[in-house]
């Protein structure tokens, strides 16, 4: 990894494995943390499930779970994605990234500080530009999706899905109470309404509209009601449950972006840039 500007990506859900992509992509060393038991369920195209396979491949990127620094250099030497159960970043941060970039979608800062690399840029609503981060991407569709945001905050959570083939709420399903889940159909299977794909604690958690299965929760997993357990897409083209999707690629340009403005490539090539000519979102 001699010469590559090494990257942390907290978090490796579906979002983040989109970022991670296009920065590999471009050349630099990443690494990602995640929790002891994540809870994706985009697991096709989300690095998080190297953490229960020991690797995982997406888009003929393969991301391996290291056990701390020494093997996180050498997966990078190898031309891998390193990903460490990590989930306070203290363990990535201490190999001094230029860039960190906070990807775990939780619609709150959960503990990033401006101060943890050089450059600092946080996804999606909870983080404010000058005090938690550099650089704040918007995550909500829409005409603003990828933007880069240099002043304020992204727009606020309004806890209902983003439409994806004219559905939004209908196409995601929910834990009808709490339970352990156990699924009953596969990632990429064509579903019609009314069709169970598993159960949590007994009780049958059924689609409502057609498509493709494009997400289902790990089976095992403990789940409390109303959590998010499976996803369908109703465009119904299996072969979208492969590839991240096109919300992780804009999402991924932003973070490309601001990181070209913040790490000073684009000056280096003598183009004068100025932050505040970005996005302005008013406070």
């Amino acid at each position: 990894m001699t010469g590559r500007i090494l990257v942390v990506v907290k978090g490796a859900g579906d979002l983040a494995t989109g970022v991670a992509l296009r920065l590999h992509r471009v050349g630099m060393a990443v690494v990602m943390t995640e929790v002891q038991r994540p809870t994706v369920i985009r697991r096709t195209v989300a690095f998080a499930d190297a953490v229960y396979e020991g690797r995982s491949t997406v888009e003929d990127v393969e991301a391996r779970l290291v056990d701390g620094p020494e093997a996180a250099v050498s997966a990078l030497s190898e031309g891998h994605i390193a990903l460490m159960i990590d989930p306070s970043a203290e363990t990535a941060r201490a190999m001094g990234p230029a860039l960190l970039v906070d990807a775990i979608i939780a619609k709150r800062n959960t503990g990033t500080l401006i101060s943890d690399a050089p450059a600092v840029v946080a996804l999606g609503p909870g983080f404010t530009v000058g005090v938690d981060c550099h650089a704040v991407v918007e995550t909500m569709r829409g005409h603003d999706l990828g933007r880069v945001i240099w002043r304020g905050q992204a727009a606020p959570n309004t806890g209902i899905p983003g439409e994806i083939g004219g559905a939004g709420a209908e196409r995601v399903l929910r834990a009808p109470g709490p339970g352990r889940f156990a699924g009953s159909r596969r990632i990429g299977d064509l579903v019609a309404p009314g069709d169970v794909v598993g159960e949590v604690g007994g009780v049958s958690v059924a689609t409502t509209i057609g498509g493709v299965l494009r997400g289902l929760l790990r089976d095992g997993l403990e789940v409390t009601e109303g959590f998010k357990v499976a996803d369908v897409d109703p465009r119904a083209d299996p072969s979208r449950c492969l590839t991240v999707s096109d919300k992780a690629l804009a999402v991924a340009g932003g973070v490309a972006e601001a990181a070209g403005v913040l790490l000073g490539g684009f000056r280096a090539a003598g183009v004068p840039l100025d932050p505040a000519a970005g996005r302005r979102r008013s406070e």
